[in-house]
């Protein structure tokens, strides 16, 4: 083992957990950086205006009834640029921890808690910089760079233990195919999940009347009788946030990637077992909170495509699916004891 890259491994680690701290500062500094807007332009990008009462003017059928984020101050959006650039460098840094961790040990570092959720934070910033130049929902990285960041927290704190060789238990080549789809699939879930927390916030929002409502009639430049309406400050932050059609969207979208990954995932950690174990599945504390997970994210896929259950209950299904994968992640090896011992906790 070369000590030399364990010790630029941690190096990185640090230096990825420090951009990841800063980026999600200046994400929540965007998210925070609201000003006065008018309720018109708010639902017309700026163009419109307010008819009075018994004005009259032409109306843009695909203006009603949709609710837009409300501007951000230049501030903020620089910012909201900085944030960006900071979670690239924090991602790039991440997978230099991880790949010389690899050359340290000679092996895929996947072998206890602190590699795995190192490799979910890389795999969930870079996620989140994909969705984001696929979008351009930026206001969104407040809500994804927190989990990371409490999730790195934690892993350089808690999870660390020195690069070392792994157990025999661990010496199957389903190793490699099963702990690496688990982190991507948990790291595009975890997207999905910050998105559901996001859309049901918007929602929270909308329905409170804290933003411009569909009753506003806006009319072009040269409405007759369209007077400007008196700037109104948005009550809340979250106004900043993408439409809840945006966060629909992205939630649903790596979910669908996701899920199929994850499905994979545990199947390949039942073959695993079978190689390590002797059976395919025992019932064993992690193994069945994964179903558990499993089964709350088939029903979000499920309810997203049924009529009556679209919008705030499948965002719920899916935010229940995040925190159930959470409380796999942590809770399981930290508290209870079972045959995934060898993850460095227990």
């Amino acid at each position: 083992m070369s000590q030399l890259w364990a010790d630029i491994s941690d190096l990185a680690f640090e230096a990825a957990l420090a951009a990841y701290i800063v980026a999600l500062v200046c994400y929540a500094i965007e998210l925070a950086s609201r000003r006065a807007v008018n309720p018109a332009e708010a639902m017309a990008g700026g163009r419109a205006t307010l008819v009075r009462a018994g004005g009259s003017g032409s109306i843009d059928p695909g203006v009603i009834g949709r609710v837009e984020s409300a501007p951000v101050a230049p501030w903020g959006v620089r910012f909201g640029r900085a944030a960006v650039v900071v979670t690239v460098i924090g991602a790039v840094a991440n997978v230099i921890s991880i790949v010389t961790r690899g050359l340290a040990v000679g092996r895929l570092p996947l072998a206890n808690m602190y590699e795995f959720v190192s490799m979910i934070c890389a795999a969930a910033a870079i996620t989140w910089l994909i969705v984001l130049a696929r979008t351009g929902a930026r206001t969104l990285g407040t809500f994804v760079l927190t989990p990371v960041v409490i999730l790195a927290v934690v892993a350089g704190t808690k999870l660390y233990v020195p690069a070392a060789p792994v157990v025999p238990a661990l010496n199957s080549y389903w190793k490699w195919i099963h702990v690496t789809t688990i982190a991507i699939s948990s790291s595009i879930l975890l997207v999905s999940g910050a998105a559901s927390v996001g859309y049901l916030l918007r929602a929270r929002l909308e329905r409170s009347g804290r933003l411009a409502t569909k009753d506003a009639q806006p009319v072009g430049p040269g409405g007759v009788g369209g007077d400007e309406a008196s700037p109104v400050r948005s009550r809340s932050m979250l106004s900043v946030l993408p439409s809840m059609v945006t966060l629909d969207r992205i939630a649903y979208r790596t979910a669908i990637v996701g899920f199929p990954i994850f499905t994979f995932a545990v199947i390949a950690g039942a073959m695993w077992a079978e190689v390590a174990w002797g059976r395919y599945w025992g019932w064993d504390p992690k193994e069945t909170c994964a179903f558990v997970t499993w089964v709350f994210y088939a029903a979000y896929l499920h309810a997203r495509s049924t009529a009556g259950w679209r919008g705030k209950r499948a965002a719920w299904i899916c935010v229940l699916g995040f925190v159930s994968m959470i409380f796999n992640l942590f809770f399981i090896n930290m508290v209870v004891s079972g045959l995934h011992s060898y993850a460095g906790l227990n």
